[in-house]
């Protein structure tokens, strides 16, 4: 029996193999988005999704866009410590 899961290490794992993992992921990112980012750039996002370890930031706001093209390796270092895990390696800004 010493190979046997916790509940919760099966739940971990199952994550881990699933897509409901980012699907998750990007619900959480989305919570916690303005305090990660500030209520401007909050308020002009229109979507945010993670991929495969890459977050997708969607605006019609041209200078936003330009701004965060700028911003795309400190946006990936406050979402992962925010997340507490290596969440986001690239972004893109759509």
């Amino acid at each position: 029996m010493s190979d046997a899961l916790s509940l919760g290490d099966a739940l971990k794992q199952f994550l881990n193999q699933s897509r409901i993992k980012q699907n998750i992921q990007s619900l959480q990112i989305e919570d916690h988005w303005e305090k990660i980012m500030g209520p401007t750039i909050s308020k002009y996002t229109d979507k945010i999704e993670i991929r495969k370890n890459t977050l997708f930031i969607y605006t019609t706001v041209a200078p936003l866009k330009n701004e965060l093209v700028f911003q795309k390796n400190l946006i990936a270092q406050r979402i992962n410590e925010s997340m507490g895990e290596e969440v986001v390696r690239e972004v893109v800004i759509v």
